[in-house]
Protein backbone atom coordinates (compact mmCIF):
# COMPACT_ATOMS: atom_id res chain seq x y z
CA UNK A 1 0.00 0.00 0.00
CA UNK A 2 1.30 3.36 -0.72
CA UNK A 3 2.07 6.00 1.86
CA UNK A 4 2.07 9.82 1.76
CA UNK A 5 3.79 11.61 4.78
CA UNK A 6 2.67 15.15 6.20
CA UNK A 7 4.32 16.89 8.27
CA UNK A 8 2.87 19.53 10.51
CA UNK A 9 3.73 22.36 13.04
CA UNK A 10 0.37 23.18 13.66
CA UNK A 11 0.55 26.25 11.21
CA UNK A 12 -2.03 27.43 9.34
CA UNK A 13 -0.32 26.94 5.77
CA UNK A 14 0.93 22.71 7.26
CA UNK A 15 -2.70 22.18 7.74
CA UNK A 16 -3.33 23.29 4.58
CA UNK A 17 -0.75 20.93 3.23
CA UNK A 18 -2.04 18.19 5.35
CA UNK A 19 -5.08 18.75 3.80
CA UNK A 20 -3.57 18.27 0.28
CA UNK A 21 -2.26 15.42 0.93
CA UNK A 22 -5.31 13.88 2.32
CA UNK A 23 -7.46 14.44 -0.62
CA UNK A 24 -4.49 13.34 -2.85
CA UNK A 25 -4.35 10.18 -0.51
CA UNK A 26 -7.78 9.63 -1.47
CA UNK A 27 -7.57 9.97 -4.85
CA UNK A 28 -4.82 7.37 -4.62
CA UNK A 29 -6.01 5.36 -1.84
CA UNK A 30 -3.02 5.69 -0.29
CA UNK A 31 -2.58 5.72 3.49
CA UNK A 32 -2.10 8.79 5.37
CA UNK A 33 0.83 9.29 8.04
CA UNK A 34 0.11 12.95 9.70
CA UNK A 35 4.04 13.62 11.47
CA UNK A 36 4.62 16.15 14.30
CA UNK A 37 8.53 16.41 14.92
CA UNK A 38 8.94 18.86 18.24
CA UNK A 39 11.99 19.42 20.18
CA UNK A 40 12.76 19.69 24.07
CA UNK A 41 14.90 22.62 25.03
CA UNK A 42 17.83 21.94 26.42
CA UNK A 43 18.38 23.19 30.28
CA UNK A 44 21.57 24.99 31.17
CA UNK A 45 23.13 25.32 34.72
CA UNK A 46 20.64 24.52 37.87
CA UNK A 47 17.44 25.80 37.02
CA UNK A 48 14.62 22.69 37.09
CA UNK A 49 12.42 23.45 34.16
CA UNK A 50 13.18 20.81 31.57
CA UNK A 51 10.96 18.20 33.10
CA UNK A 52 7.64 20.87 33.28
CA UNK A 53 9.08 21.55 29.71
CA UNK A 54 8.95 18.80 28.31
CA UNK A 55 5.72 17.87 29.43
CA UNK A 56 4.30 20.82 28.27
CA UNK A 57 6.03 20.69 24.93
CA UNK A 58 4.64 16.86 24.63
CA UNK A 59 0.99 17.79 26.21
CA UNK A 60 0.85 20.77 23.48
CA UNK A 61 1.66 18.37 20.68
CA UNK A 62 -0.53 15.54 21.87
CA UNK A 63 -3.78 18.06 21.97
CA UNK A 64 -2.77 19.48 18.66
CA UNK A 65 -2.79 16.09 16.77
CA UNK A 66 -5.25 15.19 18.59
CA UNK A 67 -7.39 17.94 16.92
CA UNK A 68 -5.72 17.81 13.79
CA UNK A 69 -6.46 14.22 13.47
CA UNK A 70 -10.21 14.50 14.06
CA UNK A 71 -10.74 17.24 11.42
CA UNK A 72 -8.98 14.90 9.07
CA UNK A 73 -10.90 12.00 9.84
CA UNK A 74 -13.81 13.87 8.98
CA UNK A 75 -12.11 14.50 6.05
CA UNK A 76 -11.31 11.73 4.82
CA UNK A 77 -14.85 10.28 5.38
CA UNK A 78 -12.99 6.68 6.43
CA UNK A 79 -12.08 5.83 2.75
CA UNK A 80 -8.45 5.94 3.64
CA UNK A 81 -6.23 4.42 6.71
CA UNK A 82 -5.19 7.89 8.67
CA UNK A 83 -1.98 7.42 11.12
CA UNK A 84 -0.40 9.94 13.37
CA UNK A 85 3.38 10.18 14.81
CA UNK A 86 4.61 12.50 17.24
CA UNK A 87 8.41 12.54 16.79
CA UNK A 88 10.94 14.38 19.43
CA UNK A 89 14.17 16.16 17.45
CA UNK A 90 15.11 17.88 14.73
CA UNK A 91 12.34 18.11 11.74
CA UNK A 92 14.32 17.63 8.63
CA UNK A 93 16.60 14.44 9.91
CA UNK A 94 13.47 13.16 11.97
CA UNK A 95 11.19 12.85 8.57
CA UNK A 96 13.83 11.59 6.52
CA UNK A 97 14.34 8.29 9.55
CA UNK A 98 10.75 8.38 9.47
CA UNK A 99 10.53 7.55 5.86
CA UNK A 100 13.26 4.63 5.78
CA UNK A 101 11.13 2.96 7.90
CA UNK A 102 7.71 3.64 6.00
CA UNK A 103 9.32 4.49 2.03
CA UNK A 104 6.75 6.52 1.04
CA UNK A 105 5.47 7.45 -1.98
CA UNK A 106 5.67 11.31 -1.27
CA UNK A 107 5.93 13.88 1.14
CA UNK A 108 3.71 16.66 1.62
CA UNK A 109 4.64 19.85 2.76
CA UNK A 110 3.52 23.32 3.64
CA UNK A 111 5.45 26.63 2.65
CA UNK A 112 7.35 28.51 5.19
CA UNK A 113 5.96 31.55 4.11
CA UNK A 114 3.05 33.29 2.31
CA UNK A 115 6.34 33.83 -0.29
CA UNK A 116 5.65 30.73 -1.47
CA UNK A 117 8.63 29.94 -4.13
CA UNK A 118 11.07 32.24 -2.25
CA UNK A 119 10.70 29.99 1.06
CA UNK A 120 10.25 26.93 -1.23
CA UNK A 121 13.50 27.62 -3.58
CA UNK A 122 15.54 29.10 -0.26
CA UNK A 123 13.52 28.72 2.89
CA UNK A 124 15.03 26.63 5.72
CA UNK A 125 13.42 23.27 6.00
CA UNK A 126 11.40 23.04 2.80
CA UNK A 127 14.68 23.55 0.94
CA UNK A 128 16.55 21.59 3.55
CA UNK A 129 14.03 18.46 3.01
CA UNK A 130 14.62 19.38 -1.21
CA UNK A 131 17.80 18.83 -0.47
CA UNK A 132 18.14 15.96 2.03
CA UNK A 133 14.86 13.47 1.30
CA UNK A 134 15.57 11.00 -1.14
CA UNK A 135 11.92 10.49 -2.03
CA UNK A 136 9.44 12.54 -3.78
CA UNK A 137 8.62 16.19 -1.76
CA UNK A 138 5.81 18.10 -3.09
CA UNK A 139 5.68 21.76 -1.58
CA UNK A 140 1.80 23.34 -1.59
CA UNK A 141 1.55 26.61 -1.67
CA UNK A 142 -0.70 28.41 0.88
CA UNK A 143 -3.65 28.72 -0.64
CA UNK A 144 -2.91 25.45 -2.63
CA UNK A 145 -6.29 23.12 -2.70
CA UNK A 146 -6.40 19.60 -4.44
CA UNK A 147 -8.93 18.80 -7.28
CA UNK A 148 -6.88 16.59 -9.42
CA UNK A 149 -3.96 16.09 -11.25
CA UNK A 150 -4.79 16.72 -15.08
CA UNK A 151 -1.99 18.80 -16.59
CA UNK A 152 1.56 17.88 -15.34
CA UNK A 153 4.77 19.84 -16.46
CA UNK A 154 7.87 18.79 -16.04
CA UNK A 155 10.95 21.20 -15.66
CA UNK A 156 13.95 19.68 -17.80
CA UNK A 157 17.05 21.27 -18.79
CA UNK A 158 17.72 18.45 -21.13
CA UNK A 159 21.62 17.69 -19.86
CA UNK A 160 22.15 13.89 -19.31
CA UNK A 161 18.88 12.99 -19.52
CA UNK A 162 19.41 8.88 -19.78
CA UNK A 163 21.32 9.13 -16.40
CA UNK A 164 19.63 11.36 -14.67
CA UNK A 165 15.93 11.60 -15.07
CA UNK A 166 13.69 9.51 -13.25
CA UNK A 167 11.34 7.75 -15.56
CA UNK A 168 9.93 5.43 -12.96
CA UNK A 169 8.27 7.99 -11.30
CA UNK A 170 7.27 10.10 -13.73
CA UNK A 171 5.69 7.55 -15.46
CA UNK A 172 4.02 6.45 -12.29
CA UNK A 173 2.60 9.60 -11.31
CA UNK A 174 1.42 9.96 -14.91
CA UNK A 175 -0.40 7.02 -15.41
CA UNK A 176 -1.90 7.23 -11.48
CA UNK A 177 -3.87 10.80 -13.10
CA UNK A 178 -4.31 9.69 -16.72
CA UNK A 179 -2.83 13.37 -16.56
CA UNK A 180 -1.29 15.37 -19.57
CA UNK A 181 2.13 15.43 -19.45
CA UNK A 182 4.06 18.61 -20.56
CA UNK A 183 7.87 18.66 -20.83
CA UNK A 184 9.15 22.11 -20.75
CA UNK A 185 12.68 23.46 -21.57
CA UNK A 186 13.40 26.98 -21.23
CA UNK A 187 16.70 28.10 -22.84
CA UNK A 188 17.83 31.87 -22.03
CA UNK A 189 21.16 31.12 -23.29
CA UNK A 190 19.91 30.67 -27.16
CA UNK A 191 16.65 32.05 -27.86
CA UNK A 192 15.76 31.57 -30.96
CA UNK A 193 17.66 28.76 -31.57
CA UNK A 194 18.88 24.90 -30.31
CA UNK A 195 22.15 23.98 -30.15
CA UNK A 196 23.15 20.28 -31.12
CA UNK A 197 23.24 18.70 -27.14
CA UNK A 198 20.05 20.01 -26.63
CA UNK A 199 18.56 18.11 -30.16
CA UNK A 200 20.02 15.49 -29.21
CA UNK A 201 19.13 15.02 -25.52
CA UNK A 202 15.59 16.13 -26.06
CA UNK A 203 15.50 12.66 -28.60
CA UNK A 204 16.67 11.05 -26.30
CA UNK A 205 13.99 11.65 -23.73
CA UNK A 206 11.17 11.41 -26.28
CA UNK A 207 12.07 7.57 -26.25
CA UNK A 208 12.24 7.33 -22.20
CA UNK A 209 9.15 9.15 -22.55
CA UNK A 210 6.91 7.80 -25.56
CA UNK A 211 4.57 5.50 -23.60
CA UNK A 212 3.08 8.24 -21.89
CA UNK A 213 2.48 10.28 -25.20
CA UNK A 214 3.89 13.97 -23.84
CA UNK A 215 3.55 17.29 -25.07
CA UNK A 216 7.34 18.80 -25.61
CA UNK A 217 7.27 22.43 -25.11
CA UNK A 218 10.29 24.46 -26.41
CA UNK A 219 9.61 27.84 -24.81
CA UNK A 220 11.98 30.24 -25.93
CA UNK A 221 12.64 33.43 -23.26
CA UNK A 222 15.34 35.02 -21.89
CA UNK A 223 13.94 34.43 -18.75
CA UNK A 224 13.94 31.22 -17.00
CA UNK A 225 11.20 32.07 -14.26
CA UNK A 226 9.21 34.07 -16.58
CA UNK A 227 9.16 31.14 -19.16
CA UNK A 228 7.57 28.19 -17.31
CA UNK A 229 5.44 31.52 -15.32
CA UNK A 230 3.29 32.42 -18.45
CA UNK A 231 3.17 29.03 -19.49
CA UNK A 232 2.01 27.66 -16.39
CA UNK A 233 -0.84 30.59 -16.41
CA UNK A 234 -1.96 29.77 -20.16
CA UNK A 235 -2.06 25.79 -19.62
CA UNK A 236 -3.56 25.88 -16.40
CA UNK A 237 -1.21 23.42 -14.96
CA UNK A 238 -2.31 21.18 -12.21
CA UNK A 239 1.80 20.47 -10.59
CA UNK A 240 5.11 20.94 -11.59
CA UNK A 241 7.76 18.20 -11.48
CA UNK A 242 11.28 19.41 -11.23
CA UNK A 243 14.37 17.09 -11.14
CA UNK A 244 17.24 18.32 -8.58
CA UNK A 245 20.32 17.66 -9.63
CA UNK A 246 23.91 17.06 -8.01
CA UNK A 247 24.83 19.60 -10.96
CA UNK A 248 23.05 22.37 -8.90
CA UNK A 249 20.24 23.21 -12.29
CA UNK A 250 17.68 24.39 -9.64
CA UNK A 251 20.22 26.99 -8.20
CA UNK A 252 21.10 27.91 -12.07
CA UNK A 253 17.23 28.32 -12.61
CA UNK A 254 16.55 30.23 -9.11
CA UNK A 255 19.84 32.06 -8.99
CA UNK A 256 18.05 35.55 -8.58
CA UNK A 257 16.73 35.16 -5.03
CA UNK A 258 15.43 38.75 -5.10
CA UNK A 259 13.59 38.47 -8.49
CA UNK A 260 10.19 40.53 -8.03
CA UNK A 261 9.13 37.48 -10.48
CA UNK A 262 8.09 34.30 -8.94
CA UNK A 263 8.49 31.01 -11.23
CA UNK A 264 4.97 30.15 -10.90
CA UNK A 265 1.22 31.32 -9.64
CA UNK A 266 1.29 30.90 -5.98
CA UNK A 267 -1.70 28.18 -6.55
CA UNK A 268 -0.04 25.56 -8.11
CA UNK A 269 2.44 23.38 -5.97
CA UNK A 270 6.01 21.97 -7.14
CA UNK A 271 6.71 18.19 -6.69
CA UNK A 272 10.58 17.49 -6.44
CA UNK A 273 11.72 14.11 -7.86
CA UNK A 274 15.10 13.62 -7.18
CA UNK A 275 17.58 12.12 -10.23
CA UNK A 276 18.37 8.75 -11.18
CA UNK A 277 21.83 7.96 -8.72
Amino acid sequence: MKTIIAPTDFSALSVNAVNYAADLACAMKADLTIVHVFSIPVTYGEIPIQEFSAKEIFAGAEEGMSSLKEKVQARIGGKIRLNTELIEGDVVPSITDYCKLVEPYAVVMGSESGNVYERFLFGAKTISAMKKLSWPLIVVPAEAKFASLKKIGLACDLKEVIGTTPVLEIKNLVNEFRAELHVLHVNPEHVGSFDPATIAESGWLQEMLTDLSPTYDFIEDDDVEEGINKFAKKNNLDLLVIIPKRRNFIDRIFQHSHSKRLILHTHLPVMAVHEVK
